[in-house]
Order: structure tokens, then C-alpha cells, then sequence
């Protein structure tokens, strides 16, 4: 089959090198599926070079997220039983374990990644991609949605008739904050970098978008409140957007630091936090994977609803063939893009 793979760390268009590999064989609870889209996610660009906290031995095919058809399974996982969290007849799982020609979403198994015909997935961990989306939305509906989702109601308690600042608002994960803040009913301040993400955030709902090339969002945020701030902050990039951010977030507002996508991991001033009273509130959606991964089900069942109702539809910008993986990497990596590129190996 052919993948992608990554034998020396490095920037993505170059360190990923398209070649022939060998198939690969599905153990006790696992599926094997072929690959019908790859959502690209900043974490690709950051496993490539090195910096992500999950570090798959060289060589390794990149790419977290996947929507596949399921071609074969493994065999019962250790117990006796292939499931894990949505197998039958558990509170708030899934439908079970998937069958052969069922259409899955989920992160796949590394270091057997989502850039090739063909991946690997936990059987446990894969989850029915929601009818309502094409292959390319439904790849880009978990992680990011997901994140979106676990950050503003179980972390921030988002409530509705607060105002919400999204930074990053026509990203991948800046995206799904916004649609899932306006679901919620929140007013939702967008902030971007240039005219055509201002377009794309409008489109996606926001009520008021500020350019920060042409704008200082903390002046904007303040004079659409009245001087009260934002309620509820989502930054998935850090550094300047989190001290501007603090310093226009409301009494008993909540700052939600989902990433750096920026490159500078910010030193909050706790003294500023006490002073104004507000929480910082940090957000690793991966960890419910394994510490509540029934609630982590519980969300994709709400997420599937939003999606059949049209409240909610991944933003796919770009479908590229299997060759433009690395560059579609290298892009996100450069933060030239917009919502998510999906490659599609068929």
C-alpha cells in the first residue's frame, strides 16, 4: 500500500516521504480500515518535527484523525471482549464493536497513522461516522469537535447568553468552538488573522469578528460587552492572544488554554487572576480517552445530533489526493489555511 512516513524529524514537507509499505495486520482488538479521509491537524505538523507529546518510533506514517471503512477486525480484545467503552449494553457507549463495510471516524493507532490506504484503529475507540457528513467532514468532526465541545461544557460550563471569544476562530478547532458556541447560545466573538478568515468566521456564525492585524481585539471585546469582558475564553494559541485575552475576561469569566499554536507557551500571572477572579482552565481532550471515555462517547452522540440537524458542519476548505499530504501538513504547520484539509487517499 502506500503511506506516507517519517524516518528523520523535520519540518513536514520534508521529513514525510510518500513509499510502498507493507499492509498492516490488525491485532486482539483492533480493525483495520481503509482509509477513506484524513482530516490534517496541527498535531501532525508538531509529531513531524518532534514536539508533540505522543513520539511514535522512526519510521511512522503521521496523521491523528480518520474516517475508514472497516475491512477487517482482530479478534476479541484480552478478556474476552472487543469492545471496551461501546460495547453492548453499556450506559452512554456506542452500537458495539464495528463491522466489516461499517464507516468509522476516530483517531488511528500509530505508528500505523491516518496518511495511507490503509490504518489501524482500537476497535473500542472507533466511533460511527455521523450519516449526515460526506467522508472529509466526517473525518474532522472528532478531534476538533471533541475539544470544542469537552472545553466549553464540561471544562468552561458554558452557558447560554454569555459571550464567548474564540481565538483562531476560522481554524480547525477555532471553527467548532465557534458553531458549538453559537448552538449553545452564546454571543461569540471571532478573532483572526486577515480578511479571508474574517469572511470564513462570519460565515460560520460569529457575531462580531476582529481581525487582529487591523484591530486590538482586548479594545474590541470590551466595547461589545460594555466594558464587562468575555465570559468564557477559548485560545488554542497562547502567548498574545492569552494575555490580551486576560485582560478582557469578565468577573468569573474562564480562560480555556486548549494549545500554542502561536509558539510561545505563556507564564500566567496568577496575581491577575485573583485580582480580577477569574480560572484559568487547562484542557488535554486525550486524557478522556482513557479517564472517562464513555463521556468522550456521550459527546460524539451529542455531536452526531448537532450534524443531522445542520447546527454543526465541519468547515472543509481543501480535498487534496494522498501526494499533497506533506504539503497540506507544511500549510497547517504555517498557518495559511483555513478550517481543515482533508486528503483523501481514494
Amino acid at each position: 500500500m502506500k503511506a506516507w512516513q517519517v524516518a528523520e524529524l523535520g519540518e513536514p514537507r520534508g521529513a514525510m516521504r510518500l513509499a510502498e509499505t507493507a499492509r498492516p495486520e490488525p491485532g486482539p482488538g483492533q480493525l483495520l480500515v481503509r482509509v477513506r479521509a484524513a482530516a490534517v491537524n496541527f498535531p501532525d505538523a508538531l509529531m513531524c518535527r518532534g514536539q508533540y507529546q505522543v513520539r511514535p518510533p522512526l519510521p511512522f506514517t503521521p496523521g491523528v484523525e480518520l474516517c475508514g471503512e472497516v475491512v477487517a477486525a482482530g479478534g476479541p480484545a484480552e478478556g474476552g471482549r472487543p469492545g471496551g467503552p461501546g460495547g453492548p449494553g453499556e450506559e452512554g457507549a456506542g452500537d458495539g464493536v464495528p463491522a466489516v463495510g461499517d464507516r468509522v471516524i476516530g483517531t488511528p493507532l500509530l505508528p500505523h497513522g491516518a496518511y495511507a490506504e490503509y490504518a489501524l484503529m482500537d476497535a473500542a475507540a472507533a466511533f460511527p461516522a455521523p450519516p449526515a457528513l460526506d467522508d472529509a467532514e466526517a473525518a474532522a468532526l472528532h478531534i476538533g469537535y471533541q475539544t470544542a465541545w469537552f472545553g466549553l461544557h464540561r471544562r468552561a460550563a458554558l452557558r447560554p447568553g454569555e459571550t464567548l471569544l474564540v481565538h483562531a476562530a476560522a481554524g480547525g478547532v477555532g471553527s467548532a468552538a465557534v458553531q458549538l458556541g453559537k448552538a449553545a447560545g452564546a454571543t461569540v466573538i471571532g478573532v483572526v488573522g486577515g480578511p479571508e478568515k474574517a469572511a470564513v468566521a462570519r460565515a460560520l456564525g460569529a457575531d462580531l469578528v476582529v481581525d487582529r492585524r487591523e484591530q486590538d481585539f482586548t479594545a474590541a471585546v470590551k466595547e461589545a460587552t460594555g466594558g464587562r469582558g468575555a465570559d468564557v475564553v477559548f485560545d488554542p494559541v497562547g502567548g498574545d492572544a492569552y494575555t490580551g485575552s486576560a485582560r478582557c475576561t469578565a468577573f468569573e469569566g474562564r480562560i480555556l488554554v486548549v494549545g500554542f499554536a502561536g509558539g510561545a507557551v505563556q507564564a500566567p500571572a496568577l496575581n491577575h487572576a485573583l485580582i480580577k477572579n477569574y480560572s484559568v482552565l487547562g484542557l488535554h481532550w486525550g486524557l478522556y480517552n482513557t479517564r472517562d471515555p464513555h463521556a468522550v462517547h456521550r459527546a460524539h452522540a451529542e455531536l452526531t445530533g448537532l450534524a443531522a440537524k445542520g447546527v454543526v458542519r465541519p468547515l472543509v476548505s481543501e480535498r487534496v489526493p494522498l501526494d499533497g499530504a506533506a504539503d497540506a501538513v507544511q500549510r497547517i504547520a504555517d498557518g495559511t489555511t483555513t478550517g481543515r484539509i482533508a486528503v483523501l487517499p481514494g
